[in-house]
């Protein structure tokens, strides 16, 4: 029998399932009714792999090479039941089943009756189950999942192949399905497929809230506010002769009553607004620029003293804008820059991919805790990205609290799509209509863009083989999404992909931008014909080209690295924890599997070691991330985001992430967090030897500093001091100080360092790590028990010691700085934190970086 929780309003989620496998059409629903063996337990939402993994019929998919043993699940047909009570419905009720995630292919009996089909996991479907429900007995309910393959068999397009996973095998373009779970060059190959999202039964009586919209109109400096309801009145017939009543109460972020009304619904109305005035808001902002307030809205549904309906909503007073009007002081360009309440932004921000491959398996504490990692690293935007999900609500229910902005992709990515199946484009009408729905009160949500990599991909392919032919699927971007915005969420921006915009998609002039000549080695997409050739030379990948890039957003910019050897070595047996190994390069899933010894060979040098690789690479991309960032602040306002590919793993892989999938934090993350502090000091290197200082201020108000540059050798001495006092005004980034060429005399035995009492220590070197004369000892360390989840640990350095960093031997661990350099004399602490467990002195150790 189900396990069932139920909410005051006789909401019931359906949780407890058994599953079982078959051959394609081998089973049918009414054998299935009578029982049989072979049934295994499964939580809804839950994942079908891990729910077998969990009955030992499969390894775990993501340990050692397991993915490819797991490959036949995607073959099979999949059946899954659970049995419940419930009452038929009396009168003037109905009884609503509704599945708010099912993957994908889907056919639904009750009671060993067709209640319908499905076609698309992003889309909630619903059905009248009242009918078909049995009062003195339980009710069967059976779901059976077909093999994706087998709907598209006879479909074909002309595609393109450009990830690990060719297009034209897997078909992924005709599915309305996780587009990365047939693979992509940092995932691995294993579709979904089951109850993703909860199911709830739902006893209704007259009338429900059928939508509740909340909008900011204005703010001047009162807010202006629109709240639409929409009710659905079932129950026409209904005894009573008294109108429904919707009671709406809006609270401030402090409890205090802000505002409230109550609209009536008689005879055909079935939608009422109101329209508050709020005289002195408490507005919704980054965390640079303010507190992300949020009212509560509560909105009652009534009939005489019958309580028929209710919903609470956070909500948040803000007004959100993309300005892409011209640049004065760049002719011939525009900006791309998110202006909030009035004040322009520059967007801090990562790209998002889905938590785990085993989609129904990330809760909402795995969302709670990678954002609040990202609210820790500075970052003021997510990106959700099209090649997989529409996150669940706990996730932008995070990101409304944190004070995250999000980039939602629709979700479609690098690929064709058929606009031209009459099915396909009403499903994508109906899952589009149902996201915009869920998702636009949330003051989180920034933009809505089209999709990933579609347009100009398309455009690339084109301009190399001289076709002029459109781009399949633009209907979409072009028309079924705009038009569905103007009428669902008219106040949210939209742009149509990304990168778009420009003379040319990925122009430097507009638009968005995806840098990838750091890394692929692809070249920057010129704004005139032709597109230049590929390379994947140290030089053409150097993460110093990032300063070649004049973009007015950067929506994707990456290097690839290690996650930490203590995550490899959980998922790897201890034979294959070496470089070459069969099980290591599987955690690769970009081609060719040693592109990043491009990026190492003239920073780092080659590794020699497993151990080697994860400093080598880590160390690469974060000393990347660190310039490329710092340039495109710089740069501000004529560059006003960057969105780093990217923040998380959905295995345990060899990736772009700053975080691994067990949630350590790579060295990354540490410097992105630094350079992402909204009060930054950078220096710039010019072509005639000057070295600038530049202070870039993300905030809303002038920021005064005083900063001691140092000019040093690397045994500590000193050779010239200057201290540098200036102030920089509000959302502002400019030159603070210039050093003249011949008193820099870049030595690579010399360091130039500066300190301040208002932004992180930086540094600059003079030659690659791999020539410096770092110290080839360890800094010295002491460790104290601070507390019974923490410890103390302090650092002395006996050199110049670069890329010092603690590990722990348990991967939650928490450092309160890592990864950062350590003169000789100098002294720091850093907390050590293990919640929920006790730590000792014996499971921290100490490294740098030595060649």
């Amino acid at each position: 029998m189900a396990e069932t929780t139920t909410d005051p309003v006789g909401h019931i989620l359906l949780g407890d399932w058994e599953i079982k496998d078959y051959a394609p059409r081998e089973a049918e629903a009414a054998e299935l009714s009578a029982g049989g063996d072979g049934w295994i337990p499964a939580p809804a939402p839950g994942d079908t792999y891990l729910a077998l993994h969990v009955a030992g019929r499969i390894p775990h998919p993501f340990a050692e090479q397991n993915e490819f043993l797991c490959a036949w699940v995607k073959d099979r047909e999949w059946w899954w039941r659970t049995q419940f009570f419930a009452m038929k419905p009396g009168p003037g009720e109905r009884v609503i089943l509704t599945f708010e995630g099912l993957d994908t292919y889907a056919s639904i009996w009750l009671n060993g009756s067709l209640l319908g089909k499905t076609d698309n996991m992003f889309t909630a479907f619903s059905f009248d189950a009242g009918p078909l429900l049995h009062d003195d007995q339980p009710n069967l309910l059976l779901i059976r999942f077909t093999p994706p393959a087998l709907p598209v068999a006879d479909k074909s397009m002309e595609t393109w192949e450009i990830i690990a996973d060719p297009i034209k095998e897997s078909k992924r373009n005709y599915h309305r399905k996780a587009q990365f779970g047939w693979g992509w060059d940092w995932g691995p190959q294993l579709p979904s497929v089951g109850i993703w999202r909860p199911v709830r039964l739902e006893r209704q009586r007259i009338a429900v809230i059928h939508d509740v919209r909340f909008s900011t109109i204005a703010i001047d400096p009162a807010a202006r506010i629109d709240v639409a309801i929409t009710i659905d009145a079932f129950a026409t017939d209904s005894d009573s002769r008294e109108p429904l009543l919707a009671m709406l109460q809006l609270i401030d972020p402090d409890g205090v009553f802000a505002g409230g009304t109550t609209l009536t619904f008689d005879g055909t109305s079935r939608s009422a607004t109101w329209q508050p005035i709020i005289d002195t808001p408490s507005l919704w902002w980054t965390p640079e620029l303010g507190l992300p307030s949020l009212y509560t809205l509560r909105v009652e549904l009534a009939q005489g003293e019958q309580r028929l309906d209710q919903r609470t909503l956070k909500v948040g007073i803000r007004c959100i804008e993309l300005d892409t009007s011209a640049d004065p002081d760049e002719p011939g360009c525009d900006f791309f820059r998110f202006i909030l309440n009035g004040v322009p932004i520059f967007a801090r921000g990562v790209n998002w991919i889905p938590a785990s491959s085993l989609v129904g398996a990330t809760t909402a504490s795995d969302h709670q805790a990678l954002l609040a990692d990202a609210l820790a690293a500075n970052i003021n935007m997510i990106r959700v990205w099209g090649g997989g999900l529409y996150e669940a609500d706990a996730f932008y229910d995070a990101c409304d609290r944190l004070g995250l902005l999000v980039w939602q992709d629709f979700m479609f990515a690098c690929a064709p799509y058929p606009e031209h199946e009459p099915a396909f484009v009403e499903s994508v009408q109906r899952e589009v209509d149902h996201q915009i729905t869920r998702l636009r009160n949330h003051p989180s949500l920034a933009l809505w863009c089209g999709n990933n990599e579609g347009q100009a991909v398309h455009q690339f392919i084109a301009r190399m083989s001289g076709s002029n032919a459109p781009y399949p699927g633009d209907l979409f971007f072009q028309r079924t999404i705009p038009q569905a915005l103007k009428t669902l969420d008219p106040s949210t921006p939209y742009w149509p992909g990304s990168p778009y915009g420009g003379p040319s998609h990925n122009s430097m002039r507009a638009g968005d931008v995806h840098n990838w000549t750091v890394w692929h080695g692809l070249p920057p997409v010129p704004d005139e014909l032709p597109v230049g050739d590929f390379s994947h030379g140290p030089e053409a990948v150097a993460y110093t080209r990032y300063a070649e890039d004049k973009a007015r957003f950067v929506s994707e910019f990456g290097i690839q690295a290690s996650p930490a050897e203590s995550t490899l070595a959980r998922w790897l047996a201890p034979d294959q924890m070496s470089l070459g190994s069969d099980g290591f390069l599987n955690r690769i899933k970009d081609h060719p599997r040693d592109k990043v010894n491009a990026m190492l060979i003239p920073v780092t040098g080659l590794p020699d070691t497993l151990g080697q690789y994860v400093v080598f690479t880590q160390l690469v991309q974060a000393e990347g991330l660190k310039f490329g960032i710092e340039h495109y602040r710089r740069r501000k306002p004529h560059c006003s985001g960057t969105l780093i590919w990217q923040y998380n793993d959905c295995w345990p892989g060899i990736s772009w992430s700053l975080i691994d999938f067990d949630r350590v934090r790579k060295a990354s993350w540490f410097y992105v967090a630094r350079a992402y502090a909204p009060v930054l000091g950078s220096f710039k290197t010019l072509d005639d030897g000057v070295i600038e200082l530049w202070m870039t201020n993300d905030t809303r108000e002038r920021v005064e500093f005083a900063a001691t540059l140092t000019m040093k050798n690397f045994d500590g001495n000193t050779l010239w001091e200057e201290v540098v006092t200036a102030s920089v005004p509000g959302t502002e980034s400019r030159v603070v100080w210039r050093g003249e060429a011949a008193r820099m005399a870049a030595d690579p035995a010399r360091v130039l360092v500066v300190r301040s009492n208002r932004f992180a220590d930086n540094r600059l070197f003079f030659a690659p790590v791999k020539d410096l004369p770092f110290s080839p000892d360890e800094p010295e360390m002491q460790v104290q028990i601070a507390d019974d989840h923490s410890l103390a640990v302090t650092l002395t350095g006996v050199g110049y010691h670069h890329f010092v960093h603690l590990s722990a031997r348990q991967p939650t661990t928490v450092f309160s700085d890592n990864y950062f350099d350590l003169q000789a004399g100098e002294t720091r602490t850093i907390r050590v934190a293990l919640p929920g467990a006790t730590l000792e002195p014996a499971d921290i150790t100490r490294g740098s970086f030595h060649r």
